[in-house]
């Protein structure tokens, strides 16, 4: 009798010793990276990856929480809880929100745009006959996407033009200078644009994503960019493209903290992914930005779908106001 008692009691200790050890697997995975974000690092591969997707974090917590309600193992579920205040906390939107106090001076359209090796030219060219933007950022343009953009309401362009994904091109409505931009190993344009009589810096974005073995050069190529935000505070500036990070992201953070507020941002849009619009629209990141300086303000930012790339384009209504 004892023996026929015991058996369903062992079968039930396994059963919450795996649940138990299930739980404790999910629950180290997220610390980690949440451990990182806490630290304001971007640590190390495969931390960098995850940190894109911080909000999906909750489902494998989620699911580590229920297994140790079930395993009542009481110690994890503490440490579930933490871990999910930690999670919620950071998922709110990074960056103030402050508007201008300045009268505004030109109010227009800024639209980002990677086409992932030119294929997307098409759907872009559309969109941008149908939304008429006034600056137009365009990453991942090869000789032909080059060849087959507008020319048409756009007089101004600043190309630096290259095979697969290494091209780049700005098209404007608005005169422009052109800079020498940021070096990179993919292309990143750089002008000055002259709007209503004042000049306006403009930056294409578009570093090395944080491939495995390449994180340190994702790095670098996010502090090029943070350091030619923070080389001039007093003319107005928009950094737009393909940063290959979002908000979670320590390298994306201090692009940010020079002055700099994501257009999403300030319209309530932080959070809507862009990449992989393809493969997993609604579970993606948001890493493409349009990134403006205090001398803007923001009214609407649009996500826009591209046949043929799995980005989704950036639409922007901005102001500048006096400086």
């Amino acid at each position: 009798m004892s023996t026929a008692v015991e058996e369903p009691a062992r079968t039930r200790a396994g059963g919450r010793r795996l649940l138990s050890w299930c739980a404790g697997l999910l629950l180290a995975a997220v610390s980690v990276v949440a451990g990182c974000r806490v630290a304001d690092s971007d640590g190390i591969t495969p931390v960098p990856q995850l940190l894109a997707f911080w909000p999906w974090l909750l489902v494998p917590t989620g699911l580590a929480l229920g297994c140790t309600l079930l395993a009542r193992w009481w110690t994890g579920l503490v440490w579930g809880v933490v871990v999910l205040g930690v999670l919620a906390w950071f998922i709110e939107p990074y960056g103030t929100v402050d508007e201008p106090r300045t009268p505004p001076l030109a109010s227009f359209r800024v639209l980002t745009a990677n086409v992932e090796f030119g294929q997307g030219t098409d759907a872009l060219v559309a969109v941008v006959r149908r939304e008429n933007p006034d600056l137009v950022f365009i990453a991942e343009c090869d000789q032909e996407c080059a060849e087959r953009l507008p020319t048409d309401g756009y007089p101004h362009r600043v190309a630096e033009v290259a095979a697969g994904s290494e091209g780049s091109v700005i098209l404007s409505r608005f005169p422009l200078r052109a800079t020498d931009g940021v070096p990179g190993t993919l292309r990143m344009p750089g002008a000055v644009a002259d709007v209503r009589g004042t000049d306006v810096r403009l930056q294409l974005a578009h570093p090395m994503p944080p491939l495995p073995g390449q994180v340190d050069l994702w790095r670098r190529e996010l502090g090029a960019l943070r350091d030619f935000a923070a080389a001039d505070g007093s003319t107005p500036t928009i950094l737009a493209g393909d940063f290959n990070a979002s908000q979670d992201h320590a390298a994306f953070r201090r692009v940010l903290d020079t002055g700099l507020r994501d257009a999403a941002r300030l319209t309530g849009a932080a959070r809507t992914p862009t990449w992989p619009a393809r493969t997993a629209p609604t579970l993606g990141a948001q890493i493409d930005h349009v990134l403006l300086s205090e001398d803007f303000s923001a009214r609407r930012t649009r996500f826009l779908d591209l046949a043929g790339s799995d980005h989704r384009a950036v639409l922007a209504d901005i102001t500048l106001h006096e400086h």
